[in-house]
C-alpha cells in the first residue's frame, strides 16, 4: 500500500489511511514477486551473474532467509546487500523519538508503548525512507557485545536517577538500532566466535539479550552476511551453530569472460571527464587490461585463494588512461590513443591488489606485473594473428619472418614515452613488413586502434621470444633477439 507521508503524521490518520504492518522480510519477498512478474531488474549494475548469483539470492529472498554471501574479495558481495534497499517498500512509518524504529500498530519498545498509552490515536509518527534501513558494520577483533547488542548506560542511569534495574538504562546497540532494516556484517570469520555466539538468539527466535534484563524485543531485520572462503582466512571461521541458523549461503564469483569484466571496469571506474573526452581507449585495449586479470587468477606466482580483485582492473584502467593523459600533456596534444607502452603505468595498479606465493615474493611484485602484462599479450595474440608455435621445423617459413627479418638487418627502434602522436605513428609505419602483415590479417580493423594492433605484434613477438623487449628511461627497445644476446641487452 502506497501512502503519502506528508499527509499522515499521527497513529490516528495512520489506521484510517488503512496501514497494515508487515515484516521486513515479507515486503522483500513481495517487492520482490512484483518485479519479476513485469520483468524489471532486480540488481541493476551486478554484471556476469544473471545465471549463477542472482537466481539463487532472489531464491533466498522468496524463502525469507537471511543469507551469507561467501566469495573472494573484489567479487560485488557489499554491493548486492545494498541493492537490497531497492526491494523495500518506499517509506515506512516509526513512532516518533522511538530509537530502534518502532511499528506504530506494533510497538516493542519501553518508550514506544507509553507514548501510545498516552496519547493514543494523537500519538506523533515520522516516516522512514527506504534509503535510510541499511546498517553495516564490519567484523573486526575489537567489536563488542555491546556494540552490536547493547549494554547497561551508567551516564544514561544517572543523569535519569534510575537503579539499574531499569530497562530505560539500557543503550541499544547496533543491530536493535537497525529493527526494520537490512542489517549487513562484512568478513563475519573476523567476529570473535563469543561474539558470533551472541547472534543466535537474533536469527532463531528474534529477541535479544542485554545483561540480566528479560527483554523480549522480536526485531525485524534482515541479515547479510559476508565473508571470504574459511579456507583463506586465519583469523577464524564462522561458528557452526551460526551457520546452520543463517538460511542460505551463496557463492559468488568472478567473471567469467572478457565482455562481462569490461562492463564492471568501465561502470565502476572513476574518471575525469576531460580524460574521457580527450583520451581514446581502443577495444583490443580494453580487452587486454581486463585480460591481465585474468592471467593473474592462474598465475603459477599469484596466491589464488586469496584471489585477484575486480578492483584490480578498474584502477589499472584509471591508471592506464592517467599515463596516456600525462603523455598528452607533456607533448602539448589535445586528444590522445592509449598506447601499449602505457601499460607499464598500471603496474602500481597491480602490485597492491595481488597477494603473492614464495615464488612471486622471490621475482618481486613489479617483476610480476610485468610477467602478467606479457602473459595477457601472449595469450591475446593468436586471437589476432596466426599463432606461435614453441616447436617449430628448422628453415620453416613463418608469417613473422619478414619482420623478424627486419630487425635482423637493422638496429630496432625504439618506441619513446613521450613521443607525440605523429611521431609515434611515423615510428611504427617505418617497419613496411609490419604493416604488410597487419594489412594482410586484419584487414578490416579499425584504423583507429591499428597502431595499438602493430605494437601488439612487436609484444607478440617479444613473449614468445622472437624479438628482445629493453626497457630503459626514456622508453621501449625492440631489437633482433641473438643481435641483443650479442649485445648483452
Amino acid at each position: 500500500m502506497k501512502l503519502n507521508p506528508k499527509e499522515i503524521g499521527t497513529l490516528g490518520e495512520l489506521k484510517k489511511a488503512g496501514y497494515q504492518t508487515r515484516s521486513i522480510k515479507d515486503e522483500l519477498r513481495n517487492n520482490l514477486i512484483e518485479k519479476i512478474k513485469v520483468g524489471e531488474e532486480t540488481f541493476p549494475g551486478v554484471w556476469g551473474y544473471e545465471n549463477s548469483v542472482l537466481p539463487e539470492l532472489e531464491r533466498a529472498l522468496l524463502s525469507r532467509h537471511n543469507i551469507n554471501l561467501l566469495g573472494l574479495r573484489g567479487q560485488a558481495k557489499t554491493r548486492l546487500a545494498r541493492l537490497m534497499v531497492n526491494l523495500l517498500d518506499e517509506w515506512i512509518p516509526i513512532v516518533e523519538g522511538s530509537e530502534i524504529n518502532d511499528d506504530p500498530l506494533n510497538p516493542m519498545s519501553r518508550y514506544a508503548i507509553e507514548l501510545i498509552r498516552e496519547k493514543e490515536d494523537h500519538t506523533p509518527i515520522s516516516w522512514l525512507h527506504r534509503n535510510e534501513r541499511f546498517a553495516e558494520k564490519l567484523a573486526t577483533p575489537d567489536v563488542t557485545v555491546a556494540d552490536l547488542i547493547g549494554d547497561v548506560d551508567p551516564i544514561k542511569a544517572a543523569n535519569l536517577k534510575l537503579s539499574y534495574a531499569d530497562d530505560r538504562v539500557i543503550h541499544f546497540g547496533m543491530i536493535p538500532r537497525a529493527n526494520r532494516c537490512i542489517f549487513v556484517i562484512n568478513e563475519l570469520p573476523d567476529l570473535q566466535a563469543r561474539i558470533q555466539v551472541s547472534l543466535f538468539n537474533i536469527l532463531e527466535e528474534g529477541d535479544i539479550q542485554i545483561r540480566g534484563f528479560k527483554l523480549r524485543l522480536p526485531l525485524d531485520i534482515q541479515f547479510v552476511f559476508t565473508a571470504n572462503p574459511e579456507d583463506y582466512t586465519n583469523r577464524g571461521s564462522i561458528v557452526t551453530p551460526l551457520k546452520d541458523r543463517i538460511g542460505s549461503q551463496i557463492l559468488t564469483h568472478y567473471p567469467a569472460d572478457i565482455q562481462t569484466a569490461r562492463k564492471i571496469t568501465e561502470q565502476e571506474s572513476n574518471l575525469d571527464t576531460r580524460q574521457a573526452e580527450s583520451i581514446y581507449v581502443p577495444d583490443i585495449a580494453k580487452d587486454l587490461l581486463e585480460q591481465i586479470s585474468f592471467e593473474a587468477r592462474k598465475s603459477e606466482y599469484v596466491d589464488a585463494k586469496s584471489g585477484v580483485s575486480a578492483r584490480t582492473s578498474i584502477t589499472a584502467f584509471e591508471n592506464l588512461l592517467s599515463s596516456a593523459e600525462r603523455r598528452s600533456l607533456m607533448t602539448g596534444s589535445d586528444t590522445t590513443t592509449v598506447r601499449l607502452s602505457d601499460f607499464m603505468g598500471v603496474v602500481p595498479a597491480i602490485t597492491g591488489k595481488i597477494e603473492l606465493v614464495y615464488e612471486g615474493e622471490q621475482e618481486g611484485a613489479g617483476s610480476v606485473a610485468e610477467i602478467l602484462v606479457d602473459d595477457a599479450v601472449k595469450s591475446m595474440f593468436p586471437e589476432y594473428f596466426p599463432k606461435i608455435d614453441k616447436l617449430e621445423k628448422k628453415d620453416a617459413e613463418t608469417p613473422y619472418d619478414d619482420v623478424l627479418q627486419w630487425f635482423f638487418q637493422g638496429q630496432g627502434f625504439e618506441l619513446l614515452d613521450d613521443f607525440t602522436n605523429e611521431e609515434y605513428k611515423r615510428t611504427l609505419d617505418s617497419i613496411p613488413a609490419l604493416n604488410r602483415l597487419v594489412e594482410k590479417y586484419q584487414p578490416d580493423f579499425p584504423k583507429k586502434d591499428v597502431y595499438f594492433l602493430k605494437e601488439l605484434v612487436l609484444w607478440g613477438l617479444v613473449s614468445h621470444k622472437k624479438l628482445s623487449k629493453h626497457r630503459f628511461t626514456e622508453g621501449y627497445q625492440f631489437k633482433d633477439l641473438y643481435g641483443s644476446f650479442i649485445s648483452g641487452l
